[in-house]
């Protein structure tokens, strides 16, 4: 999560790499990360995502309103 201070957990639902697999059911990251990365974003409630990409669409029409 460039430039922010949310928490992994908060920021994923807004994160443009979150897609949902039909054959899991569920919404999942499309970031190919290794077994460290994944580690830390679930052992560390500090750190942030370095992949994350706003997905709203609607966040600058938000902004200049």
């Amino acid at each position: 999560l460039v430039g922010s201070e949310m928490c992994i957990r908060d920021s994923c639902d807004t994160c443009a790499y979150l897609i949902y697999d039909e054959e899991y059911e569920e919404y999942v990251c499309d970031v190919s990360m290794d077994e460290d990365e994944i580690a830390r974003l679930y052992g560390d409630s500090h750190y942030s995502c370095p992949y994350y990409k706003n997905g709203d669409e609607y966040r600058v029409v938000r902004h200049q309103m």
